[in-house]
């Protein structure tokens, strides 16, 4: 059975995933345009991978569990997909 993902996730100044619980899915992740600053991913070397406000990409089969994000207080991260 597919279902759909619609989430939109505020970032903290620390590290947080983009879900508590294991969830794979193919997403597109994207920091509105809105957003004051960049948005930080842990990279999977630990370093900061920042995301210029309006960036998106699509992930195809990725846990959201193992994905990281931190920012300004007020930014967010929305998820579209689902698990198809």
């Amino acid at each position: 059975m597919n279902s759909i993902l619609m989430r939109k996730v505020d970032v903290t100044e620390e590290y947080q995933p983009l879900a508590t619980e294991r969830t794979v899915v193919t997403v597109t992740v994207s920091c509105p345009p809105g957003n004051s600053a960049n948005v930080l991913f842990k990279g999977d070397d630990g370093s900061d991978v920042p995301w210029l406000p309006g960036e998106w990409h699509t992930l195809v089969g990725v846990n959201l569990a193992d994905i990281q994000v931190k920012g300004a207080e007020g930014d967010t991260v929305t998820l579209v997909g689902g698990s198809w």
